[in-house]
C-alpha cells in the first residue's frame, strides 16, 4: 500500500538530434544517471523513466512526453523530475504552463537537478530560465537554416533520400542507385515512355508483387514508428507512380528548398515558389536518360484533357449528391457503349471500387436511368401532396419531434452546454486572478481567453437553439419551408440539375440484394432489391431506408 505518494516520481528524459551531435552532457544516460543519484540521495522511490529520444523541445507533442502527463491524470506519481528545464521543453509559454501551473493545480511537485527549480519553492529566476531556453531554440533553429542553405549552394543532397537511390556510406549528403529499387524506377519510365498510363503501371506493379516506396523503407530501410509503418500501404496507386514520373531527381539533379516551416515551432510545412528553390544539376548518377524522361514527361499529360467540353460524354447530375453506402464516398459515373447505345449502359458505381488502392469498397453500382427515375417519383410524390395530405405530413412528423426520448435527448444536451458556460466563467475568473498575481504572462492570457470566447459563443448559440424553439415547432417550420418551396414547382417530367440540388441535399445507395441470399444473379433480367435513401433540404429523409425492387439490366 503507498504510504507516502509524494516520495514516488516519475523521471523525463529529452534529447533532440541536434544536441545529440553536440556532445554527451545532455545525453540520455548522462540525465539518466543524474536522476537516478538524485532520487537516491533523498529517498525518492522512481517509479518510472520516460524518454523521448531525437524529439525537439518546440512542442510537447511528444510520444513519451504526453503518456506521462497520461498517467499523472491517473495520479500514479506526485513528483516529475527533469535535469533541467530544458528537458521539459523550450518553448517559454508551454514550459511555463506544465512547470508553474499544470503541475501545481494537480498538486505534482515538479523539480530539476541542475537548475535548482523547485514548485515547493519560490523561483525568481524561472521567467529568465524560460526565456533563455527559447532563445536557445530559435538560435539553433537559425544555425540549422544556415547550415541548410549554405549545401543546398553547393548542391548537397541534405533531405531523405527518394525513392530509387540510398545515402552514399562515404558521404551522407551524396546519392547513390539503391541496387534493389533502382530497377523498379527504370521499368516505370520505360514503361511510361511507352505510352502505359499511371494507373496502369500501378496495376502492372502490384500484379508482379513489388513493394511500393513507403512499404519498403519501412522494411528494409528507416526506423518508423509503430503508427508510422501502419500508414505504409501494400500496394501502389498512380498518385505514387505520378510522383515518381515527375521527379527530376532521377535525372541526376538535386531538387531542395520546395516547403519551408510555416514558425520555429510549427511542424506545418508551407510550399516556396518555384523560382526560389534551390536546384542544382549533375550533382550524381542519373537512373534515367533525358529522352526517356522527356518521352514520360509527354505521355503523362496525355490523359489529362477536359472531356466534359464533348457533347458525347455522359454528365451526371447526381456529382457531389449520390455517396455509397458502404463506405461513404462519392458515386461517379462509369459505362461502356454497345451497339450504338449509350444511355442503356451507364451507371453510378463507388469511386473505391478499384484493383489499386488498399481497402477498397466492394462494390456499389445502380443503372444511372434507375436513380433518376426513382428520384424523380419521390419528389413528385412530395410535389404532388394535396393540402390535406401535406397537412397529415407535417403532423406526423411533429409527432416524432415530440417523442419523449428526443425531448430527453435536447434536455440534455441544452444541460451540457449551460454547465459548459458555467465552467468557462469560473475558468476566466481564475486565469484573470493568476495572470494578476504573475503566474500567467498577459500573451498566454489574451490567446487562452480568445479560445474560450470562442468556445463559449458556440455554446451560447446551441443553447439558444434547444432552449428557444421546440423539437415540435422546429419540425412544423422545417416542412413549411420545405412546402413552400415546392409550391413553386409543378409535377416534373424530366429531372434536371438544378431541381435536383434545389431539394435534394444527399442520396446513399447501398449494394443490390438478390433474392434467396444468393450472391450473383443467375440470369439478365432477375429482380433485386437496392436501398436509395434521400435526404431532403430542411426535412431529411422521410422514409427509413427506400428500398427500391429494380431489375437487373446488366451490360453484356
Amino acid at each position: 500500500m503507498r504510504t507516502d505518494i509524494r516520495r514516488i516520481a516519475f523521471a523525463y528524459l529529452r534529447l533532440s538530434n541536434e544536441e545529440a551531435a553536440v556532445g554527451e552532457s545532455s545525453s540520455i544516460k548522462n540525465q539518466r544517471m543524474i536522476i537516478q543519484d538524485y532520487c537516491d540521495r533523498n529517498e525518492i522511490f522512481l517509479a518510472r523513466v520516460f524518454v523521448d529520444d531525437g524529439w525537439s523541445g518546440g512542442n510537447f507533442d511528444r510520444p513519451a512526453f504526453q503518456e506521462m502527463i497520461a498517467l499523472l491524470e491517473q495520479e500514479q506519481a506526485n513528483i516529475v523530475i527533469t535535469k533541467d528545464l530544458s528537458r521539459l521543453g523550450r518553448d517559454m509559454r508551454e514550459a511555463s504552463y506544465y512547470a508553474e501551473q499544470y503541475f501545481p493545480e494537480r498538486g505534482i511537485r515538479y523539480l530539476t537537478v541542475a537548475d535548482n527549480f523547485d514548485t515547493e519553492r519560490e523561483n525568481i529566476m524561472a521567467p529568465f530560465q524560460f526565456a533563455m531556453n527559447e532563445v536557445y531554440l530559435r538560435d539553433g533553429s537559425r544555425k540549422v537554416k544556415e547550415v541548410l542553405k549554405a549545401k543546398r549552394e553547393k548542391g548537397l543532397y541534405c533531405a531523405c533520400a527518394p525513392y530509387g537511390y540510398v545515402k552514399d556510406p562515404r558521404n551522407k549528403n551524396r546519392l547513390v542507385p539503391d541496387e534493389a529499387a533502382a530497377p523498379v524506377v527504370q521499368r516505370i519510365f520505360q514503361a511510361a515512355a511507352r505510352g502505359d498510363s499511371s494507373r496502369k503501371i500501378a496495376l502492372d506493379l502490384n500484379d508482379d508483387g513489388v513493394i511500393p516506396p513507403l512499404k519498403y523503407k519501412v522494411l528494409c530501410q528507416g526506423n518508423f514508428s509503430e503508427s508510422g509503418a501502419a500508414r505504409a500501404s501494400d500496394l501502389w496507386n498512380y498518385t505514387t507512380v505520378k510522383r515518381i514520373l515527375k521527379n527530376p531527381v532521377y535525372l541526376g539533379h538535386t531538387l531542395l528548398g520546395k516547403t519551408r516551416k510555416a514558425s520555429v515551432k510549427s511542424k506545418k510545412k508551407l510550399p516556396v515558389p518555384r523560382d526560389q528553390w534551390a536546384v542544382t544539376e549533375g550533382t550524381h548518377e542519373p537512373l534515367i536518360a533525358r529522352k526517356v524522361f522527356d518521352l514520360a514527361q509527354f505521355n503523362l499529360g496525355r490523359g489529362s484533357f477536359d472531356y466534359r467540353q464533348y457533347d458525347h460524354v455522359r454528365r451526371s447530375i447526381f456529382s457531389g449528391i449520390a455517396f455509397c453506402a458502404k463506405c461513404g464516398h462519392a458515386l461517379c459515373s462509369c459505362g461502356t457503349v454497345y451497339k450504338g447505345e449509350r444511355e442503356k449502359y451507364w451507371y453510378l458505381s463507388c469511386s473505391r471500387q478499384r484493383r489499386d488502392i488498399a481497402d477498397p469498397c466492394t462494390g456499389v453500382r445502380i443503372k444511372y436511368s434507375d436513380i433518376v427515375e426513382v428520384v424523380r417519383q419521390d419528389l413528385n410524390a412530395l410535389l404532388d401532396l394535396s393540402p390535406e395530405e401535406k397537412e397529415a405530413v407535417v403532423r406526423e412528423a411533429m409527432r416524432r419531434a415530440g417523442d419523449d426520448s428526443l425531448i430527453k435527448t435536447r434536455q440534455i444536451q441544452l444541460q451540457k452546454a449551460r454547465t459548459r458556460l458555467t465552467t468557462i466563467d469560473k475558468i476566466i475568473t481564475k486565469l484573470y486572478t493568476d495572470n494578476a498575481e504573475g503566474r500567467i504572462d498577459d500573451e498566454r492570457l489574451e490567446r487562452m481567453l480568445s479560445e474560450l470566447q470562442r468556445e463559449s459563443v458556440g455554446l451560447e448559440k446551441a443553447a439558444a437553439c434547444l432552449s428557444g424553439t421546440d423539437p415540435v415547432s422546429e419540425a412544423r417550420q422545417s416542412y413549411q419551408a420545405f412546402f413552400d418551396l415546392a409550391c413553386r414547382y409543378t409535377h416534373m417530367e424530366e429531372l434536371d440539375r438544378d431541381t435536383l440540388v434545389t431539394f435534394v441535399k444527399r442520396i446513399e445507395v447501398g449494394p443490390k440484394e438478390l433474392p434467396g441470399g444468393t450472391v450473383k444473379a443467375t440470369h439478365r433480367n432477375q429482380p433485386f432489391q437496392q436501398s436509395i435513401r434521400i435526404f431532403y433540404r430542411f426535412i431529411g429523409e422521410i422514409d427509413d431506408v427506400s428500398v427500391r425492387d429494380l431489375p437487373a439490366r446488366s451490360a453484356p
